[in-house]
This record gives C-alpha cells, sequence and structure tokens, in this order.
C-alpha cells in the first residue's frame, strides 16, 4: 500500500544515497552474458529514505515524489533484501520507504534501497548480512559501502578507492527512463580497456577532474543513441570541471569544486528545465 508514513512507529532509519559511475569502463563480457566492468563509484548525499519498525509481518509502505514507480511486491529490491536476510523465518518488520530518486535512472536507487534494507533489517533481526549479496543486483553490493569503491568484474570486486578531494555533483535527469539491456545491446565494443591499475593521488579537484576526463563511460554513446535527451543534459552542465553520464542513464552528473558553484548550476537548470529532476549534493568521501 501507499501511506504518508504517518502513525507507523518508526524505529530506526538508513538513508539510501545515490550510487554514481564517475567512470564506467566495459572490458569484457563473460560466456553468460554478463558484462565485465571497471569503475570508479561514489556516493552522493541525496537519495530515498527507508524506516523500519517493529511488525507481525513484512509489510512495505512507499511514499516520496517518486513511490509511483516503485512496486510494493516482491519486485521491489526491498522485499527480495528483506526475504533474503529473512531466510525463510517469517520474520515481520514495518518498512516504510520514501523514494526522492528516480528509476531505472543509472545511479542505483533500487539498489542503494537493497542495501539500505539489508542493513537496517540486519540490527532490527539480530542477524549478519549474507556474504553474497549480488543475487539482489550487480549493484547492491558496492551500495553497501558508503565510501569510494573500485568496482571490477560484474560487481563484486571491490576495493577503496580514496581518499579523493572535495567535490560536488549536480545530477541531472531529464525523467526519462533507461533500459539498461538495451543500452548494453547498443555497445560497438564489448572489449575495451581498463582504468589504470593503480589510481592516482589526487592533489586538488580540479587534478581530479582533470583525470576522470581522461576515463570513460562507455555505454554513454549508445545511451545518447537510445534517447537523446541525455545529450542535452550534457550541455546543460557544461559549466562544470566534468560533465558526464552515470551508469546506464539517463541521469547525468556534473562535477564542481564549491558547494555554491553546484547549488547555483543546479538552481540555473532547474529555472531552464522545470520538468527535469535535478539535486546537488556533495560526494561521500
Amino acid at each position: 500500500m501507499k501511506s504518508n508514513g504517518a502513525a507507523l512507529g518508526l524505529a530506526a532509519s538508513q538513508p539510501a544515497w545515490a550510487k554514481v559511475n564517475l567512470t564506467l569502463h566495459v572490458t569484457g563480457q563473460r560466456p553468460d552474458g554478463y558484462h565485465l566492468l571497471d569503475s570508479l563509484v561514489v556516493r552522493a548525499e541525496v537519495g530515498d529514505m527507508l524506516n523500519v519498525a517493529p511488525s507481525e509481518q513484512l509489510e512495505l509502505y512507499i511514499d516520496g515524489p517518486f513511490a509511483d514507480g516503485a512496486p510494493l511486491d516482491d519486485r521491489n529490491l526491498v522485499i527480495r533484501a528483506a526475504r533474503l536476510l529473512d531466510g525463510g523465518k517469517g520474520r515481520g518488520a514495518r518498512l516504510h520507504l520514501t523514494k526522492g530518486l528516480p528509476a531505472a535512472a543509472g545511479i542505483g536507487g533500487g539498489s542503494a534501497d537493497a542495501a539500505a534494507a539489508l542493513q537496517t533489517l540486519s540490527v532490527h533481526w539480530g542477524v549478519p548480512v549474507p556474504q553474497d549479496v549480488s543475487r539482489l543486483g550487480a549493484d547492491v553490493p558496492v551500495c553497501l559501502h558508503s565510501l569510494p569503491q573500485r568496482m571490477r568484474g560484474v560487481g563484486e570486486d571491490l576495493s577503496p578507492a580514496g581518499p579523493l578531494p572535495q567535490c560536488w555533483l549536480v545530477l541531472v535527469n531529464p525523467n526519462v527512463s533507461v533500459s539498461t539491456p538495451e543500452i548494453f545491446a547498443g555497445l560497438e565494443s564489448r572489449a575495451n580497456p581498463p582504468m589504470p591499475q593503480v589510481l592516482p593521488v589526487f592533489e586538488s579537484t580540479a587534478a581530479f577532474a582533470a583525470w576522470l576526463g581522461t576515463q570513460r563511460n562507455d555505454l554513454e554513446p549508445a545511451a545518447i543513441q537510445a534517447v537523446p535527451e541525455i545529450a542535452i543534459c550534457l550541455r546543460t552542465l557544461q559549466d562544470a570541471l566534468l560533465a558526464r553520464m552515470s551508469g546506464s542513464g539517463a541521469t547525468c552528473f556534473g562535477l564542481y569544486e564549491t558547494d555554491a558553484s553546484a547549488r547555483h548550476a543546479a538552481a540555473r537548470i532547474e529555472k531552464n528545465h522545470p520538468g527535469w529532476w535535478v539535486a546537488a549534493a556533495p560526494v561521500i568521501s
């Protein structure tokens, strides 16, 4: 059911921050069809919120600006994460998810929700998070981490990537959903160079942005072909140190050196494109 969350008796809460792929190199494809990636992933302080309260049964309530795009059954990764953690014991909890991130947007909204459910319910039920959560989705393991990660393989090979210089992101989505399989199907090459084996040490945000500019999101050309609005989003971010698409799109990000410059850019874009989703947020580092 949809709910405004009133009188739920909330007992614990966990933010589900947006996941942003600052780079996304497609380096190969396994025989089973899964693509191999090399990606620098950060979390931005904008996202959904998951609240958990005691209940005899497992219940999910959803509200927020993007509630209509979130299913309430087992298609929702929050429910699937709860069932995985429960392991068939029949534990109950009342879950209240406030959706602040658009769906199918390339910023891991559903995966971040699943990770928040695993972490919150682990405490609520007193059970450990399973070692293998990738069955919920390739982005769920990285969303269990708040700090920057280098993500390789099909998402299971994670290593800390940092510290990174302090920076801010402006996230822009034209309110267009993107089919990830369609974008991968449009790739011209599935065997592209990875990032350097050892990432540099960055002395400034400008140096970090300059290095990122030498890297890629290999899905961006195919995504622009499928969703031309992505190119428009990138043009609106031309005042950033770097503008690039995140994940398989359609969300694009601009990287900025200060909070003020990011908020100024976000206000400008919101004014010029009132139908878009726009958010300015610091990178968690």
